[in-house]
């Protein structure tokens, strides 16, 4: 696999210096700035690969591998006005990535928010950080803080009471705290959002089914898959993350057998996967190996992290923190095993993209991340002891 690593631009604290010294040899990035539905111009993508394969006019020996994320607007989620105007724009967009040799493009079908914490810096007991989920504290935002209608109904008694209860527990700063870690636009986003933002969002999913939403991800597919293709561009989309519903939204890329569907309806070489092992893992049924089996063949871009599930009888909703890569409910080794298989099957059989690029996702803040205040979840050392841990596991495999 090629190792990538994601950087954010001429923003991000982490620089093309400091990357080519984790022994990356890709980078996935995007055009941040631009906001879904927009044109991506051909003298922006080549701005964005200045910046990237030549810092300062020196050459980096970096190149942009894969673009995260081309977004997708909600008008286009929901088909909501202007959605034929961001179709056309994103089927441009495409051509101009094409144009410049970038042939990799994640995406995801989210509602409204990008993928959900309650913390972005939990404490960890070697002294580091983690991102986590805690479903009492969703809970409590979701009841108490977002006053979302019905939301109560969506949880058990029990849940219900703690949330209470912690909430009476935190002071007006703690429950700032958590309303901004959720609805404020986590990296990865292409908007920051508000409280306002968020209920006027949710206002315009009221009554949409998750088999309506699964038929508006198949129809964007049915328009702009076929070009992807024509192309010779990789589309991948990225799973729910969390895989279970939240705020009352529906989610319909959570699982083997939702890709399964949509990868069946849109029968393209082109219309592919990016396999998140972090989000996909939260689901207590998810197997890797058996997803690789199935569908490795479709998946074009590869996220490994790792996260650990709170003990909770195996529920589907459940809290959950980030965790060593190595070290989480998702058997890392065997997952690497089962993709390095899948590159030898594509290499056999004369695939020009048999090689997968990778990144390490998501990391604990440790040592000298905890003075950098960087992207919540994308630390240096975090990433790099990640990046290291993974690559120790494919060299072993290989």
């Amino acid at each position: 696999m090629k190792q990538t690593w994601r950087w954010f631009g001429p923003a991000d604290q982490i620089s093309i210096a400091e990357i080519r010294q984790t022994g990356a040899a890709g980078i996935v990035s995007a055009l941040h700035h631009l906001p879904p539905g927009a044109i991506w111009r051909p003298e922006e993508i080549a701005k964005r690969q200045a910046e990237i394969e030549r810092p300062g006019g020196q050459p980096s020996g970096l190149t942009w591998d894969v673009v995260e994320s081309l977004p997708v607007s909600e008008a286009i989620k929901t088909r909501a006005e202007p959605w034929r105007d961001h179709v056309a724009a994103y089927k441009e967009s495409l051509h101009h990535l094409a144009t410049a040799g970038i042939g990799v493009i994640c995406y995801n079908f989210m509602p409204i928010l990008d993928w959900t914490r309650t913390a972005l810096r939990a404490p960890l007991p070697h002294g580091g950080t983690a991102m986590r989920f805690d479903l009492t504290d969703f809970a409590a935002f979701d009841i108490h803080l977002l006053e979302r209608p019905g939301a109560k109904e969506d949880y058990p008694e029990d849940t219900q009471e703690d949330a209470a209860r912690r909430l009476a527990e935190m002071s007006d700063a703690a429950q700032a705290a958590l309303a901004s870690n959720i609805v404020a636009g986590l990296p990865g986003a292409n908007d920051n959002w508000t409280m306002e933002d968020v209920r006027a969002g949710l206002a315009s999913y009221a009554g949409t089914e998750p088999a309506q939403l699964r038929q508006n991800l198949i129809d964007f597919l049915g328009e702009v898959a076929p070009v992807a293709d024509r192309l010779g561009l990789r589309l991948c989309c990225h799973p729910d993350d969390p895989p279970f519903p939240l705020l009352g939204l529906p989610r319909v890329m959570s699982t083997l057998e939702d890709y399964q569907a949509v990868m069946e309806a849109v029968d393209l070489p082109a219309n592919g996967i990016t396999f998140c092992t972090g989000s996909l893992g939260v689901h207590p049924d998810f197997d890797p190996v058996a997803f690789t089996d199935a569908l490795g063949r479709r998946i074009h871009f590869v996220h490994l992290r790792n996260t650990k599930r709170d003990d909770d009888g195996g529920a589907l909703r459940s809290s959950f923190t980030e965790s060593d890569h190595l070290d989480g409910d998702t058997d890392m080794v065997a997952t690497i095993r089962a993709l390095l298989a899948e590159e030898t099957r594509r290499k056999t059989g004369g695939r020009q993209d048999w090689e997968l690029p990778m990144r390490p996702d998501h990391g604990h803040d440790l040592l000298h991340d905890l003075a950098r205040d960087g992207q919540p979840g994308y630390p240096l050392i975090g990433r790099l002891k990640g990046l290291a841990e993974l690559r120790g596991a494919m060299t072993a495999l290989s």
